[in-house]
C-alpha cells in the first residue's frame, strides 16, 4: 500500500509541477509544493530532528539539490548573462542582426538564429549560455523581421539541444557521459550521428519555418515591450566583424581551455568575451555599466528558477517509489536499442534533466545490454548504445518543467509556457523522439 501511495505522489507531484509550470506559478514556491507532496506521499520526514540526524528529509534533499547547481553554475549563469546585456547594451546584437537578415534574407531570419546557436553548442558553451549570449542578438532579428516572439525560446532551443547537443564529436556533457559507462570516445557512431543530425536539423527548420508562416497569417507580429533595447537606425552600428569577434572569442577560449579547466573554462571565455565588446566597440555603448547591473540581477532569477526544480528532482531521487520506478522502466522495457532509449527517455522525463538521467539510467543499462554475460543474441554494440542513449536523453527532458526550459521562456525570453511552450516542445521533444527512432533503423540495417 506504502508503495502504490508514493508511486501516485510522485506522479501526482511531477504532473502538478508541470501544470504549475504551464499557469505561471514561480517555481520558487510551486517545485518545493511539488517536491513536498512527493516526500510526504513516499515516507520521507520533513525535517532532521536529533532523532533522525543521520535520515534524509524533505528540507536536507531539496537544498542539498539546490545549493549544489547554485554552487556549480552561478558563475557562468553571471558571465553569461552580462556578456549578453553587453551585446545588447553596445548595439553588437543589433549589428549582427542586420548583417544576417541582410545575407540570409527577410523569410528565413531565424535561420541566423538557430545557426548561432548551433555553433555555440558544437563549440563547447554551455546551452544555459547559449541562450544568454544569443537573446540579445535573437530579439533585434525577431524585430527586424517582424516576427511573433513568442517563437524566440523554440529557435533558441533548436539550435542548442537537438541536432548539436547530442551529436557525434559534441564536448556538451549529454555525448560525454555515457563514456564514463561504456567505454567508449565522443565520436560513438559518427556516421550515424551525421545523418541523424541533418535529419533533424532539416526537418526541424522546415517544422519551424512552417510554424511561423502559420502564426503570420494569422496576423501575429513582433510585439515591443517596455525594457527592449533597439538601434533605431542602421547608421552608427559596429561592424558587424567586430561584434562577431566577442562570439568567436567565446568559442575558440572555450573549446582551447575545456580540457584544462572543464566546465570553468566557460567563465574565462565570457570574461574574455566581455573584455572583448568592451575593447572593440566601447564608443556604441549606450550604458557602460547597466549589463552588469541587469545581467547580475538576471543571472540570479534564472539560475534561482533552475535550481528550484532541480530540488524537486533532489527530492524524487531520494524515495523508493522513484527508484521501483527507474528499476521497472529499465527491466521491462524490452532488450535492444529500442529498450535503451525507452527506458533513458522515461527517466530523462521523470527528472527533468538529459544529463541526471543518463547518470541514472547507464549504471543498469550498461550491463545489461553489453556485458560479458548477455547472450550474443541481446547484446548491443556500445558505440550504437552510446550514440542512441545520447540522443533519446534530448527528448522527453524538454517536458515543462525542464530547468533550461523553465530558464530560457520564462527568466530570459520573458515569455509564458502557454504561448511559447508548444513550439519548443514540437522542436526539442519531437524532433529528438524522431531523430532516436531513425538513428535505432539506421543501425539496425
Amino acid at each position: 500500500m506504502v508503495g502504490l501511495i508514493g508511486l501516485f505522489g510522485l506522479i501526482l507531484g511531477l504532473t502538478l509541477l508541470i501544470y504549475w509550470a504551464v499557469r505561471g506559478w514561480h517555481l520558487l514556491l510551486a517545485a518545493p509544493l511539488a517536491a513536498l507532496i512527493v516526500a510526504i506521499s513516499n515516507g520521507l520526514p520533513i525535517f532532521i530532528t536529533a532523532s533522525t540526524a543521520d535520515d534524509i528529509s524533505f528540507v536536507s534533499a531539496y537544498m542539498e539539490g539546490f545549493v549544489r547547481f547554485f554552487k556549480d553554475w552561478f558563475f557562468i549563469f553571471l558571465c553569461g548573462a552580462i556578456f549578453g546585456k553587453a551585446m545588447e547594451y553596445s548595439r553588437s546584437a543589433d549589428s549582427i542582426a542586420h548583417w544576417a537578415i541582410a545575407k540570409i534574407g527577410i523569410n528565413h531570419a531565424s535561420l541566423a538564429i538557430v545557426g548561432a546557436c548551433a555553433i555555440l553548442t558544437y563549440g563547447g558553451v554551455s546551452v544555459f549560455t547559449v541562450a544568454f549570449c544569443v537573446y540579445s542578438m535573437a530579439l533585434s532579428i525577431f524585430k527586424d523581421a517582424n516576427l511573433p516572439r513568442r517563437f524566440l525560446p523554440a529557435v533558441i532551443a533548436f539550435g542548442s539541444v537537438t541536432f548539436t547537443m547530442t551529436s557525434a564529436g559534441s564536448p556538451e556533457i549529454q555525448n560525454w557521459i555515457p563514456i564514463k559507462y561504456l567505454g567508449t570516445t565522443p565520436y560513438a557512431g559518427w556516421q550515424v550521428s551525421i545523418v541523424v543530425a541533418l535529419c533533424m536539423a532539416c526537418s526541424g527548420y522546415a517544422w519551424l519555418h512552417y510554424m511561423l508562416k502559420k502564426a503570420i497569417a494569422a496576423g501575429e507580429c513582433f510585439e515591443e515591450r517596455v525594457g527592449d533595447t533597439f538601434t533605431m537606425s542602421t547608421t552608427g552600428l559596429p561592424h558587424p566583424i567586430k561584434s562577431l569577434l566577442a562570439i568567436v572569442t567565446v568559442i575558440v577560449l572555450s573549446f582551447m581551455l575545456h580540457k584544462s579547466f572543464g566546465t570553468s573554462a566557460l567563465i574565462i571565455a565570457l570574461t574574455g568575451g566581455i573584455l572583448t565588446i568592451y575593447l572593440l566597440n566601447a564608443r556604441h555603448f549606450t550604458n557602460k555599466t547597466e549589463p552588469f547591473s541587469e545581467g547580475a540581477t538576471g543571472a540570479l532569477v534564472a539560475i534561482a528558477n533552475t535550481c528550484a526544480v532541480v530540488g524537486f528532482g533532489a527530492v524524487a531521487k531520494e524515495t523508493l517509489a522513484f527508484m521501483d520506478m527507474v528499476d521497472f522502466i529499465t527491466n521491462s522495457s524490452g532488450g535492444g536499442l529500442l529498450g535503451a532509449a525507452i527506458a533513458v527517455s522515461l527517466i530523462c522525463g521523470l527528472t527533468g534533466s538529459s544529463s541526471g538521467g543518463q547518470a541514472i539510467a547507464l549504471p543498469l543499462l550498461g550491463p545489461l545490454y553489453t556485458g560479458a554475460e548477455v547472450a550474443e543474441a541481446q547484446r548491443v554494440e556500445p558505440d550504437q548504445l552510446h550514440r542512441v542513449v545520447s540522443i533519446a536523453s534530448g527528448a522527453l527532458d524538454s517536458l515543462p518543467h525542464n530547468g533550461y526550459v523553465v530558464t530560457l521562456i520564462r527568466s530570459i525570453c520573458q515569455e509564458t509556457h502557454k504561448g511559447a511552450y508548444l513550439p519548443l516542445a514540437a522542436l526539442t521533444v519531437i524532433i529528438p523522439l524522431i531523430g532516436t527512432g531513425l538513428a535505432i533503423i539506421l543501425f539496425s540495417l
